[in-house]
């Protein structure tokens, strides 16, 4: 179970996390409203993690001035998906799955919005995802394996050793071109599992213009982290 380290200066709570395979203390801000998370080594003694801490200050108040503040999907709020921006409205008709009309993205009224559009964007993911992964592959001469959805924080597409491609659900919120890119770039590492130069040149081949695909991502990416779906 983790434990919780309140913080005079900024005022917050910190969780404490324990790895064995850590060999230093590490700071990260998750962002999402989520708090701070300190990972130290089994044997740091909680003064050696406060230390830690206090000479870390600084940084932890820049970083939580920085990090996009949690966005609640509920009923009134606004969301994006693919792109563009839908508030999140009931609908008179009872229908079940949230429904796109016009500027609005309707569900049932009495329905808990979050966890139903998660599982929604998750499958609206995998729909457009897929086929750009499998079609990509094939210009490469490659194939992909499994195809897995997950709402990963910090990576928006990873490739397996055996040619299994995961991919954030969190993907449909962007614009379609962004999610092409993620899909692309993953099914890339089939061929070549590196970012070296022979990497990018396969990437370039399938999407000339993947810079600004990528820099959207990179400018973006925390808003679309931001949104909490569990409450």
């Amino acid at each position: 179970m983790a434990e919780i380290i309140a913080l005079d200066d900024p005022e917050t709570e910190v969780v404490l996390r324990r790895s064995r395979r850590a060999r230093r203390m590490t700071l990260t801000v998750p962002g999402r409203g989520e708090p701070p998370r300190v990972t130290a080594p089994p044997h740091a003694s909680l003064s050696e993690i406060r230390m830690f801490l206090m000479r870390q200050s600084d940084w932890l108040r820049r970083a939580l001035v920085r990090a996009p503040q949690a966005n609640a999907v509920a009923f009134g709020a606004t969301i994006p998906v693919a792109g563009a921006r839908l508030l999140i409205a009931p609908s008179a008709s009872g229908r079940r799955p949230p429904l796109i009309e016009g500027d609005r993205l309707l569900l049932p009224e009495g329905a808990s919005p979050g966890p139903r559009i998660a599982v929604w964007l998750k499958e609206r993911a995998r729909a457009a995802i897929a086929p750009i992964a499998h079609n990509a592959a094939a210009e490469l001469g490659a194939k992909v394996g499994r195809i897995t959805m997950k709402d990963t924080k910090g990576r928006w597409g990873s490739c397996s050793s055996a040619g299994n491609l995961n991919f954030s659900w969190r993907l449909a919120m962007a614009p379609p071109e962004v999610l092409d890119y993620v899909a692309v770039h993953e099914a890339a590492h089939l061929r070549e599992m590196n970012h070296g130069s022979r990497f990018w040149a396969l990437v370039e081949t399938l999407r000339p213009d993947w810079r600004r695909r990528r820099d959207w991502l990179k400018r973006h990416g925390g808003e679309l982290q931001s949104y909490r779906f569990d409450i």
